[in-house]
């Protein structure tokens, strides 16, 4: 059995939280607003955008993806406060309508982010890194948890 790839994880995260938006998508549908999915797909995405900006794009900035890079960390950070307006409506209670509307914006960025991420950055990662960060990377995807507080580049205060 062979190793997953670092490229074939993060495709892999993208699909499973894209995969657990749409079931609160589908749930809001039949009339459930229960916050622990939604919470749980927020959480990975946030995990997931700390892995590219913490790990993935650094080494890789400098191997001519500058701007592509760019266009991600912006996009992280529509993603950002998208999450961030999402979270207080679903803690307020706010109605069906408004979550899923937010949701459905969600769900659109992450299609648009994903397949530029997947079709421009992804086919890089394989030697962008030492075997050392490389390992690292691994290691933190496999266990690693978003450290507390932390906020992505494009909403981080300057």
């Amino acid at each position: 059995m062979t190793e997953e790839t670092i490229a074939a994880a993060l495709e892999r995260e993208h699909n499973e939280i894209d995969g657990q938006i749409a079931a609160f998508v589908a749930g809001l549908k039949v009339g459930e607003i229960r916050a622990e999915p939604i919470t749980r797909a927020m959480a990975a995405l946030k995990r997931h955008i700390y892995i590219e900006e913490a790990f993935l794009f650094p080494p890789m900035r400098n191997g001519g993806l500058t701007m592509p890079i760019f266009v991600m960390i912006r996009e992280h950070g529509d993603m950002w406060r998208m999450m961030d307006v999402l979270a207080q409506l679903v803690a307020s209670g706010a109605d069906r309508t408004a979550v899923r509307d937010v949701c459905e914006q969600m769900v659109v960025a992450l299609e648009s982010h994903n397949v530029k991420e997947e079709a421009v950055i992804y086919p890089q990662v394989e030697g962008s890194f030492t075997p050392e960060a490389e390992e690292e990377m691994k290691r933190f995807l496999a266990t690693g948890t978003t450290p507390e507080g932390w906020v992505c580049q494009a909403v981080a205060p300057r």
